[in-house]
């Protein structure tokens, strides 16, 4: 009896170990089918160098029914960890698209809500907020960025979150002359600012500690403002 027994649970321990390998190519062959259907995606945007340009990225906005300065774009390149503004490589797309489930266009339209709700979650967040400086590094050894291109990428990156704050900064980088251009210090700084100091009321706010000198001024133009009105 006990060798018909063990018989019998050799017999159910093949056929379970049959059908893992049946699920476990069937995935495989499912995965391979994703990733080919991902990359012939890439290529109905990517140029004759075999990349995707800014032009193929309008393009795809387009098809998306996306503005390509919709923020949520920006949010696609940080999961694609991208490199290079306004190019995709064959890899950074594999990387973001594998990683959103997303093979068409619909789908890739889709994932964007959930691609938003992700990185803005706090323990991703500060992650977005400073590949979106160093995306915008678009010089070898680049190490700042203009006046002008900062105030478009706070308002762009920051402002849902923190709007008086940003729009108040964006005004006094604007008004000031003492800066010609941010650099990654800075920008994130401004954003440790925005999430520990009470606002409006600047009573935390203690010039001693480590800010930027810039931050500094924003507080003492805050102050004077708050003065005068």
């Amino acid at each position: 009896m006990r060798r018909a027994a063990s018989k019998k649970t050799g017999q159910s321990n093949s056929i379970n170990s049959s059908a893992a390998d049946l699920f476990r190519s069937a995935s495989s062959k499912a995965s391979s089918k994703e990733l080919e259907r991902i990359d012939s995606l890439f290529y109905t945007y990517a140029n004759s160098s075999g990349v995707i340009d800014p032009e193929g990225i309008e393009t795809l906005c387009a098809d998306m029914e996306v503005d390509h300065t919709d923020v949520r774009i920006l949010m696609l390149a940080w999961k694609m960890k991208a490199d290079e503004q306004g190019y995709f490589t064959l890899d950074e797309w594999r990387r973001g698209l594998k990683a959103l489930r997303a093979d068409t266009v619909s789908k890739l339209k889709k994932a964007l809500p959930d691609l938003e709700k992700e990185v803005r979650r706090p323990s991703n967040f500060a992650d977005f907020y400073s590949y979106a400086f160093q995306y915008c590094l678009t010089e070898e050894k680049q190490k700042s960025i203009d006046i002008e291109s900062i105030c478009q990428l706070l308002t762009l990156v920051l402002s849902s979150t923190f709007p008086t704050q940003v729009n108040l900064f964006v005004e006094y980088l604007k008004t000031q002359d003492d800066y010609k251009v941010i650099n990654m210090d800075q920008w994130m700084g401004f954003f440790r600012f925005c999430n520990e100091i009470s606002f409006p009321a600047l009573d935390n706010y203690d010039p001693e500690l480590a800010w930027p000198l810039i931050l500094d001024n924003f507080v003492e133009w805050l102050r004077e403002n708050q003065k005068s009105s």
